[in-house]
This record gives structure tokens, C-alpha cells and sequence, in this order.
């Protein structure tokens, strides 16, 4: 169980476990930890599990092994991207649904004899606790010399017995109790099955766990102790215990998530031709005030473009981060409107490594296009927001939605490029004060990041609305006037500029682009897919304002007109009493 103890600035735990099957021929509990090193430690965190199988089953050891092993293995196989919840949830509900089909392809009629058991899970990550739970083991946190419980038993009483209410492989689907809470250097928690705490001497428990030693072996004797103080007080099911207690926190501004990647050091530029750590540089693509781009290739002729910090922004810690993360976001994406990376080996100096985009940008096809077809525009839209979703289902907002950042390739293929800016939720979790308020181009940008208000991937639609109304228009919605947004009230007081309808095109389109843009997020469409569909087609709202009656729709036009019609009577009647 290797433990990162170096810097004051890692995750440290202590632990300390105990089992025993007592009075029972064997033991059908099971537990278990993790605690991995470098990013995985600031990216995953810590974990440890404990799971109770039920007496009448002669599989549910199993069901507990393969509860516990599965959380310890496959959640650190999840996305570095995710969140403790989304990540471990996956991975609960997965095996949940695997011992339910374990016992139903062997035909159990009685559930009591199929693989059943409790799991009560910890994962500590950065300055947080998050604990996952099901069924009747329990989690405790020391609080002075008395615990507090952090978990409620989910048995059920009926006919004068009780029976587990929850519990993993009781059926297809499992409700997961779930809560998260801050940490604190010193905090200890307990986790034990039925055969402990239904025997222990609580006050006594707590006493001697208030005054442990530092380190493991500590808290191993202190554990051992208390399963054998209840044992001996009569317990007749098995005992398990494990004991946590945190050593150390990071800051919040997160350990080292790159594994050292931002401090490798900084080389000269390379010419055509260098051959840099296996990527033979064929040339320069483009330069800024920011980076220096080059063109290269491997040995098996894959493009790539080496991205390398100007020299007046290489010292910036917050400009190096920024980069290699755009690289870390590209390696964890898999969609063809996504720029993706490869793979790459030790590297000698700092640079980033992604695949190479040979097309224009959005910029530059808005610039050749001045009016183009409302079908090109759909289509350009549809592929940016395939991009967007399967950003989203990973957690990560772009934030940096513009036509700068969206890429035209020689076949058509659009792709959002640019992840420097992103948004990752599990990178927020070990390091929240890394966070930006406002990372994107301000015209672009949706109006709430401004006011300071929560921001969702709604913010995203109002980018990509304002993006298709500049397109159709070579305008901007609300101009200028956005980024002076300081307040709610602000926010509310924009005012759209309805779209200058061109060529017949229909006007539900400009309402499509209204609601996207919306300045309050609650009245933007519900999805991408939506606002997509709403260009293709009248909206369910366009439909139904325009069947009722122009008085109820328009009452000012409805006026109008009718006053307008009232004076042409008016005028004919006077011409035909004159003549």
C-alpha cells in the first residue's frame, strides 16, 4: 500500500485494519485501501472499503470480495476528469448489476442465498471527504473522545424481523446514499461491520483512538484491540474494522496534478528538421505574443503540433499550467469534433504535444462565407455541438467557445480545438482555487460569468447561439454590452437585436437564436440537441404562440392593424358620401 509521505503538500492517511471470522467457520466480511502516488493521489484521492456478506448465503463472501475489489480497482480506472461521485457511483452501480445477474443466471429463488452484502465506502481526495453507502456496515468519525455516525442503517422490521432494506446485488438497480464533507488534519474514521459496533465498548473505543500514535502500526494495534474487545464482550458474527486518519492535506490550490510536467525545463526553440524526443520537426505553423507552434511527425508519419511557451510567458507558472492541460484534456477525449493527442513518452524539455488539424478556422470560413446558406450554417453547428456533448458527459466545460477555437479540416470534419481554458470537475474537486472567473473571449462569453453567478453548460449555448447569429448576421447579439454585465439586474436588462431575416429565411430561426441567448440561463433551450433541432425546425413554442389569436399574441400589432383597417372604412365611406 505505498503511500506518497514526502510533501507537506500530499494526501497523507495513516491506516489501520482488523478481521476475524470469530464464533462463524468463515468470514464473509471483506475490506480493503488504496493509496496510489503522484497525480492519482491529487486526481482519485484515497480509498477504502468495507462490506458485510449476509449468513443464510453461501456466496456472499464473494459478493463482498467482489464489491470491495471492484471499487478499489475500477475507480481508479474511471476519468481523471470526473468527480468523486460520478466516478464511483459508475463503478458501485456497475457491480451492483453484476452480482444481481450472478444470482439470477443461477437461479436463486430465494434471495437470502444469492450474492448479497453491505458496502460502505471512503474516498478522501484533496481537502474532501466522500462516503458511499449501502446497507448496515456503518462509518464513524471521531469527534473528541466520542464518534459520530456518518451513516444509518438501511434494514427494514417486519413481522418482528429485520431484514436489509439495501444492499449491492439485491436487485438490477441500487439507491446509494451519498454525502461529502471537508476534512481536517487529525480526523479519524472508523469503519467496521455489525460483529463490531454491535459489541464494542464505544466510550473505550474512542479513548484509545483519540490517544494513538502516529503511523500505521498505531492504528493496526488499536483496531486489533478493539475487534478483539468484541469479541470477547460476545459477539457471534464476524469483525471487521479500518481505521483512517488523516496526516496530512494538501493546499487547495492542489499538489502537483501533472506529475511534474510544468517543471520540466525550458529548451530552445527547435528548427526543421530537429529530431526532439522521437517527433521529427518539419516546420513552423504560427506564432503569437503567447507560444511558438511547430509542425512535426513520428517515425510512423503521425502529425503533431509542438506547442512551445514564448519566451516572455515561459516563467508564468499559470501560463505552463494552462498548456499542459490543454494536452491532459486533448488525451482524454475520443470524438472526431475534438482535437485529441497522442500518447507521448519522457520528453527533455517543456513543450505540449496534440494532433494536427489541417483545415481553416471558423474565423477564417466566415470571412470567405459573408452569407452563407442556412444549411451550411446548420451543419457547421450540428458537428461543434457533437464536440460540446461529449465534453459535457465528461464533466469539463470548454469555456472558450468561439470561431477562433473551432477548426474546419480539408474534409469538413469540425472540431473544437483550444482546452487551455477548460473547465475539468474532477480537477475543480483537488484543487478548486485553480479556477478562473472568467477564462473566455468576452463576446462570446454568457452574461452569468459577469454577474458572478452559477455558471452551467447552459453558458456554453448562449457562446455557441451568439456564434450562429454572427454567422447568419456578421453581428453580435447584445454588441458590446455583455461583458459590462456586473449584477443580476444587469443581466436582465439585455436586450436581443432581432436577426435581419435575409433570403426567406424563416423567422422561428431568429426566435432559435433568441432562446439560446437568452440572458437568463432557466430560458435557453434544455439541451444542444434542442437548439440544433430548433434551427431545422419551428420549436414547440413557435408553433403554439403563433396558433393563438394575433390579439393574444401581439396585442400592439393586433391594435394596429385594426386601427389601420378602421381608417381605410373610415376613408372609403368619406370618398363615396362625397361623390
Amino acid at each position: 500500500m505505498p503511500k506518497d509521505q514526502a510533501s507537506p503538500a500530499t494526501l497523507r492517511v495513516a491506516i489501520g485494519q482488523w478481521s476475524n471470522a470469530g464464533v462463524k467457520p468463515i468470514n464473509q466480511d471483506f475490506f480493503g485501501a488504496l493509496v496510489p502516488e503522484g497525480s492519482a493521489l491529487a486526481l482519485k484521492g484515497v480509498v477504502a472499503a468495507i462490506a458485510d456478506g449476509i449468513t443464510p448465503s453461501p456466496v456472499s463472501h464473494i459478493a463482498a470480495e467482489t464489491s470491495v475489489k471492484a471499487l478499489l480497482t475500477d475507480y481508479y480506472a474511471t476519468s481523471d476528469a470526473e468527480t468523486v461521485k460520478t466516478a464511483a457511483s459508475k463503478v458501485i452501480a456497475a457491480t451492483n448489476s453484476w452480482l444481481h445477474a450472478q444470482s439470477q443466471h443461477a437461479r436463486q429463488s430465494n434471495p437470502d442465498h444469492g450474492h448479497i452484502c453491505t458496502l460502505s465506502a471512503l474516498v478522501l481526495k484533496a481537502r474532501k471527504g466522500h462516503l458511499f453507502h449501502i446497507g448496515d456496515s456503518r462509518v464513524w468519525r471521531l469527534s473528541g473522545e466520542t464518534f459520530e455516525p456518518l451513516t444509518e442503517d438501511h434494514r427494514v422490521t417486519l413481522g418482528g424481523q429485520s431484514y436489509l432494506g439495501r444492499a449491492m446485488g439485491l436487485g438490477h438497480n441500487v439507491e446509494i446514499d451519498y454525502r461529502s464533507f471537508d476534512l481536517a488534519p487529525g480526523d479519524i474514521f472508523v469503519m467496521t461491520t455489525d460483529g463490531v459496533h454491535e459489541f464494542w465498548d464505544m466510550r473505550a473505543a474512542a479513548r484509545l483512538l483519540a490517544g494513538a500514535a502516529p503511523g500505521d502500526a498505531a492504528l493496526a494495534e488499536a483496531a486489533r484491540a478493539i475487534g478483539e474487545e468484541a469479541l470477547g464482550a460476545g459477539s457471534d458474527d464476524n469483525l471487521t474494522i479500518q481505521i483512517l486518519r488523516i496526516e496530512g492535506l494538501p493546499d487547495a490550490g492542489g499538489a502537483d496534478l501533472l506529475d511534474g510536467a510544468t517543471q520540466l525545463p525550458l529548451i530552445e526553440l527547435p528548427k526543421p528538421g530537429d529530431v526532439l524526443d522521437g517527433w521529427r520537426v518539419i516546420r513552423p505553423l504560427h506564432q503569437n505574443a503567447r507560444s511558438h507552434v511547430f509542425l512535426a511527425e513520428d517515425a510512423a508519419h503521425r502529425r503533431v503540433a509542438l506547442k512551445f511557451p514564448a519566451l516572455e510567458m515561459a516563467q508564468d507558472p499559470e501560463t505552463r499550467r494552462r498548456m499542459m492541460m490543454e494536452e491532459w484534456v486533448a488525451r482524454r477525449l475520443a470524438s472526431p469534433h475534438l482535437l485529441s493527442a497522442p500518447m507521448a513518452g519522457a520528453r527533455s524539455g517543456f513543450y505540449t504535444v496534440t494532433d494536427y488539424v489541417e483545415g481553416q478556422s471558423l474565423r477564417q470560413w466566415m470571412h470567405d462565407h459573408p452569407k452563407p446558406k442556412l444549411e451550411a450554417v446548420r451543419a457547421i453547428l450540428e458537428q461543434v455541438v457533437r464536440g460540446m456533448t461529449h465534453l459535457h458527459r465528461r464533466e469539463m466545460l470548454h469555456q472558450d467557445i468561439r470561431p477562433e477555437n473551432i477548426l474546419i479540416d480539408s474534409e469538413g470534419t469540425v472540431k473544437l480545438i483550444d482546452f487551455g481554458s477548460t473547465y475539468v470537475s474532477g480537477v475543480h474537486e483537488a484543487a478548486p482555487d485553480l479556477d478562473d472567473p472568467i477564462l473566455g473571449t468576452m463576446q462570446y462569453t454568457a452574461p452569468e460569468y459577469f454577474s458572478g453567478e452559477p455558471v452551467s453548460w447552459q453558458a456554453e449555448l448562449f457562446s455557441l447561439g451568439v456564434i450562429a447569429y454572427e454567422m447568419l448576421s456578421g453581428d453580435l447579439p447584445y454588441g458590446t454590452t455583455v461583458s459590462r454585465v456586473r449584477s443580476a439586474r444587469d443581466r436582465m436588462a439585455l436586450r436581443y437585436r432581432n436577426l435581419d431575416l435575409r433570403d426567406g429565411m424563416p423567422d422561428w430561426v431568429d426566435l432559435a437564436l433568441e432562446r439560446a441567448t437568452n440572458p437568463d440561463p432557466t430560458r435557453r433551450q434544455t439541451s444542444l440537441t434542442e437548439f440544433v433541432a430548433d434551427l431545422r425546425r419551428p420549436s414547440d413554442d413557435y408553433v403554439a404562440r403563433n396558433r393563438r389569436p394575433l390579439m393574444a399574441r401581439d396585442p400592439l400589432t393586433f391594435w394596429k392593424s385594426l386601427s389601420a383597417f378602421l381608417a381605410l372604412i373610415v376613408v372609403i365611406l368619406l370618398v363615396r358620401l362625397a361623390s
